[in-house]
C-alpha cells in the first residue's frame, strides 16, 4: 500500500486500495504464482473497421485509397505462415507515417505480382531479420513457380 521514491526521499501511501493494470504482449511468460493473483482479460486484435478508425484518429486527412491498400498489405503480412512477429497496430501507424512522408502513392502498394512480396518501407512493419528472409524466400519460390 506504499512505495518509496529513492530519488526524492518521499514515501507515497495509498489512501484507498489501488487497482493495478498490467499489460503484456506475451513476449515473456509470467510466473504462475503471479498469474494466480491476476484477473485476466484478453483483447482480440482489431478488425479492419477498427483499424480504419484508429488510422483516422492518427491521420484524419489521409487518402482512403492509401489506407485500404495499406490495410490489404498489412493483413496479408499478418497471414504469412511462420512469421516470428506479426506486424501490430503500432507498426501499421508507423508505416503509414513513412508512406505519407515519402509520398508513396496507394498504387505502389497494390502489386499483383506476388514475387515482390516485400512492401515499400517494410522495415516499419517487419521487425525481425528472420521474417524478412522468410518473405524473400517466399517471393523467390513464387518467381520459380511462375517459370
Amino acid at each position: 500500500m506504499e512505495f518509496h521514491v529513492y530519488e526524492t526521499g518521499e514515501t507515497v501511501r495509498a489512501r484507498q486500495r489501488p487497482v493495478i493494470i498490467i499489460t503484456s504482449n506475451n513476449e515473456k511468460e509470467l510466473p504462475d504464482a503471479f498469474l494466480r493473483r491476476c484477473f485476466f482479460h484478453y483483447i482480440a486484435f482489431p478488425d479492419r473497421a477498427t483499424l480504419e478508425r484508429i488510422v483516422a484518429v492518427h491521420y484524419p486527412e489521409i487518402e482512403n485509397r492509401l489506407v485500404q491498400r495499406a490495410l490489404d498489405v498489412f493483413f496479408e503480412l499478418r497471414e504469412v505462415p511462420g512469421l516470428k512477429k506479426k506486424p501490430s497496430t503500432s507498426e501499421l501507424i508507423d508505416w503509414l507515417k513513412l508512406l505519407l512522408s515519402d509520398r508513396i502513392p496507394a498504387e505502389a502498394l497494390h502489386n499483383p505480382d506476388a514475387s515482390k512480396a516485400i512492401p515499400p518501407l517494410y522495415g516499419a512493419l517487419i521487425k525481425n531479420e528472420q521474417d524478412v528472409q522468410l518473405l524473400e524466400r517466399l517471393a523467390f519460390m513464387h518467381r520459380r513457380q511462375q517459370r
